[in-house]
């Protein structure tokens, strides 16, 4: 098992109802329950969606650096909807990638090269 990567996040309780303190190599970051009837901070749901969403960017980005795609910018929008019925899940995800400073079919190989990782 010396080649596995561990990351190590911490989370406990914040003293306020519903939120969340996590922590990892140092860095921290508030999380509000996805259910509490205001959030002040991300949310649970948002956190997740952000790591998948970033995850997008920065994969894309560095391949297109390794493989010297001339990319420029990228955004990634991703939503998530959950049904009232089954609030724990994501009934549906979608993401759309905006990729400036490459072809069409750059565009295509790049997020193809995300979707096989």
């Amino acid at each position: 098992m010396s080649d596995m990567k561990i990351d190590t996040v911490k989370s406990s309780n914040s003293g306020i109802l519903g939120r969340a303190r996590s922590e990892a190599r140092g860095y921290g970051v508030v999380l509000d329950s996805s259910s509490r009837p205001q959030a002040d901070a991300f949310t649970n749901s948002e956190a997740f969606l952000a790591g998948v969403s970033s995850c997008g960017v920065t994969l894309i980005e560095m391949h297109a650096r390794d493989s010297g795609i001339p990319m420029k910018a990228i955004q990634v929008t991703i939503e998530g909807a959950r049904t009232a019925a089954e609030p724990n899940r994501f009934a549906m995800v979608t993401m759309t990638f905006e990729i400036a400073g490459v072809s069409q079919s750059q565009a295509d190989e790049l997020v193809a090269t995300y979707r096989g990782r």
